[in-house]
């Protein structure tokens, strides 16, 4: 039998399903077609004595098909499927291999036996888009090695390798070579030794695995995971059913509470960034025959914090880079850093010595631009100075070879006059990356008016190496995170010099979901970052005498943040606890009479619609500018590089959920009590009230326009 994507061999009494579903092998409508064919051919043969079901390609069952999760419940017919695979009369093995994750771990569960490749990963990471494993998850799982461990895998959400999982005692063995004939081999040896099917549907569950205190110890764990959120505990409730349900009975119950989870906003929020970041490498307009270059060697300007961080990216990559710096110290001290953070990485268990070392052996220094003559991409990553960014990008010029990738780490400044210092301006493209570099997946592109559609392909291909999530963006001040954080911060800054306390700002923000609030954040960023940039962009910003002088306050204090143990909170030395300080209480308040700004009390509903109401409002102007592609581009911005709570989908989800309706009438309220400087909706928000549509409407027309 074959079919588009599924096909059966037969060799040595072993009839082998062969799934060719490129190219991560999601179990489609197509495949379950195929298998369900596979399984009706194979039932009753006298001739098989093992089915064996394995995928080519680099993984097996990468999942559930995640187009189907906004349509009707496709839960039955995989536990049809799977039902049906589970009850042959002959052992059923799958070989696994790359990452089985979501229901193509399910479809293993219901095979007999399992094996898999060294290196193989596999998990059920449902409970990170909200929903659980409802394919028969919850119930197999928990058979074949206990509630406990169950839920340890499913509320972690994170995969484990093929050792630990033979460790758990869900696959049988470790298997090395060749997959087809190593599991070939398995599966001869299990008939040869006259084994049985064993089905999982069949094992009952140790109760001595789901005592109260083992369920009460994972509750309370998810609570702190999972703030605000109800899928883990909805899994808890599933996994813990299989103690006191038949396997029917159970299978029904989680099916009842998957269905449910699929429609809570937590999930619809969290499919939406799943969607979101796979869709941001999709260019319109750019032309198909389009190829980047390989990127093979690169370079980077600047051995501080960010340049450095941005060399272990390259590094973890396999790809060799070259850090110059202006003078040997600074080189020295740069590398030394790098040598740190590696080192850390070791000690925490990410890596080992031997990687390490293979990664350092990667990283050189060099004091001589001309070192980067090989560098198929030459990132600056410098201080924020445009007229010392010129300098440097003038001076890359002259040694980098044709086509080259010439990239700024920039901020906030014009990447378009950056540009303009260069003979070959097609070749310049901004890649911000956040800092910790190594560590934020966020990748901001930014494309300056003559970029090339080779360099902005090479630059987002270049992100899938580097493990970034690339988004791209049109030049503008602070392209889409920084520009959107303006108004958030200025806020902020404006309601602690009406009397707020720091603490207040920042407990309603994290209440709300931000993984730390904007004041936290600008301590441990530090407070002269911030005042620099609006110093040397003071052109930019409204005529405000209030505009980030919070900042400035605690900046002419020598009140930098954690780095100098006080800024907005004070802290003790080798502790980033938060204090309350009456010292930056009294300068917040001496600067807001010197600027005659008036004290009054802040609800927590007020601190919240101040800081996000300009957020949201500044994301819907930067869509219709057409500086970002699209909604669901600034979601990703956000909820990667800003801490958006990623179950709240995002500021442009955000603001479809709350109902621009009322995002309009907060800006109107607002804009009624402080005037229209910082309050004026975006014409945008103005006419999609006006005609009762969301920003989901807009994009979709704007997509079929494309």
């Amino acid at each position: 039998m074959s079919t588009a994507v599924v096909r059966v061999e037969y060799a040595d009494g072993i009839a082998s399903i062969v799934v060719n579903s490129p190219p991560v092998s999601t179990i489609t409508a197509a495949v379950r077609s195929g298998l369900g064919a596979a399984i009706t051919e194979n039932t009753g043969r006298s001739d098989v004595r093992a089915v064996l079901m394995r995928c080519e390609g680099s993984t097996y069952f990468s999942g559930a098909d995640i187009n189907e999760f906004s349509g009707p419940p496709k839960e039955v017919e995989f536990r049809e499927l799977f039902a049906r695979l589970e009850q042959l009369k002959v052992p059923v093995v799958a070989a696994m291999h790359g990452t089985v994750l979501g229901g193509g771990l399910e479809i293993s569960l219901a095979c007999h036996y399992r094996v898999a490749l060294a290196g193989t990963r596999m998990g059920l990471p449902e409970v990170s888009l909200g929903i659980i494993p409802g394919a028969t998850g919850t119930q197999r799982l928990p058979r074949l090695i206990g509630v406990d461990k169950a839920l340890e895998l499913i509320l972690s959400t994170k995969p484990i390798d093929a050792a630990a999982a033979l460790k758990l005692g869900i696959i049988d063995a470790v298997l090395e070579g060749e997959l087809a004939s190593a599991a070939h081999a398995w599966v001869r040896a299990l008939v040869a030794e006259g084994k049985g099917p064993r089905r999982t549907g069949e094992m009952t569950v140790d109760p001595a695995s789901a005592t109260p205190e083992i369920l009460a110890r994972h509750r309370a764990a998810g609570a702190k995971q999972y703030p605000h959120r109800q899928a883990w505990s909805t899994a808890i409730d599933a996994v813990s059913a299989s103690v006191t349900k038949p396997f029917q009975q159970g299978l029904a119950y989680e099916s009842e509470l998957a269905n449910l989870t699929k429609v809570t906003p937590e999930a619809k929020a969290l499919i939406h960034v799943s969607f979101a970041e796979r869709e941001t490498r999709r260019v319109p307009g750019l032309p198909a025959d389009v190829k980047g270059q390989a990127v093979r060697r690169a370079g980077i300007i600047g051995a501080g914090t960010m340049g450095g961080g941005i060399a272990i990216c390259f590094a973890n990559a396999g790809i060799p880079v070259t850090i110059v710096d202006i003078n040997e110290a600074a080189l020295k001290r740069g590398l030394g850093v790098v040598d740190g953070t590696l080192e850390s990485m070791v000690k925490r268990g990410r890596i080992s010595a031997a990687d390490k070392a293979q990664r350092l052996g990667l990283i050189s220094g060099s004091l001589n631009y001309a070192d980067l003559a090989s560098a198929d991409v030459i990132i600056e990553a410098a201080v924020e100075r445009m007229d010392l960014k010129q300098q440097v990008f003038r001076q890359i010029d002259a040694v980098a070879k044709p086509g080259a990738l010439l990239a700024t780490n920039t901020s906030t400044l014009d990447i378009n006059a950056i540009a303009a210092a260069v003979k070959r301006p097609q070749d310049v493209i901004g890649l911000h990356f956040f800092s910790p570099a190594n560590v934020m997946p966020l990748l901001e592109v930014i494309r300056t008016d003559q970029t090339s559609p080779a360099a902005i392909r090479t630059a987002m291909d270049l992100a899938k190496p580097l493990r970034k999530t690339p988004v791209l963006a049109r030049v503008c001040y602070g392209f889409i995170g920084n520009r959107m954080m303006e108004g958030y911060a200025r806020e902020a800054q404006r309601m602690v010099l009406e009397g707020a306390t720091p603490r207040a700002i920042d407990t309603v923000l994290e209440n709300w979901g931000m993984a730390m609030g904007i004041l936290a954040v600008f301590d441990m960023a530090g407070v002269d970052v911030g005042v620099h940039v609006h110093r040397s962009n003071a052109d930019k910003y409204p005529p405000d005498p209030s505009y980030y002088q919070a900042d400035l306050a605690l900046f002419d204090a020598g009140r930098l943040g954690q780095k100098t143990s006080k800024g907005y909170y004070r802290y003790e030395p080798g502790d980033r606890k938060r204090h309350d300080d009456p010292e930056a209480l009294a300068l917040l308040a001496a600067a807001a009479r010197r600027l005659g700004v008036p004290q009054s009390e802040h609800s927590e509903q007020e601190i919240l619609e101040r800081c996000l109401y300009p957020l949201l409002n500044e994301g819907i102007r930067i869509l219709e500018e057409g500086v970002a592609l699209r909604a669901g581009d600034i979601d990703v911005v956000w909820t990667s590089g800003y801490g958006f709570p990623r179950y709240r989908g995002g500021p442009m989800f955000h603001a479809d959920a709350m109902g621009l309706r009322s995002l309009y009438d907060g800006m109107l309220k607002y804009r009624a009590r402080f005037g229209p400087m910082h309050w004026e909706p975006a014409p945008l928000l103005k006419r999609l009230v006006e005609e009762g549509r969301t920003l989901a409407d807009w994009q979709r027309a704007e997509s079929q326009k494309a």
